[in-house]
């Protein structure tokens, strides 16, 4: 299922605009994370991670930020 939610997460990164993409505060983005995230936690503790990754995506929050 890890794999199923990154393949997921690289489709939403084609279709998304690409002012939403280029405009998160936070290094790395908010769906590259969620990879890295999945990858060392597993589906879900790796999806909360994200989740709260994602909810902090507002200013003035942002810079270095790793799983």
């Amino acid at each position: 299922m890890v794999w199923l939610s990154i393949r997921l997460i690289y489709f939403y990164r084609l279709i998304a605009p690409k002012g939403l993409r280029s405009s998160c505060l936070f290094e790395p983005t908010c769906s590259e994370y969620a990879v890295q995230a999945l990858r060392k936690y597993g589906l879900i503790q790796g999806w909360l991670k994200s989740i709260n990754r994602i909810s902090r995506c507002k200013q003035p929050n942002g810079g270095l930020d790793t799983p």
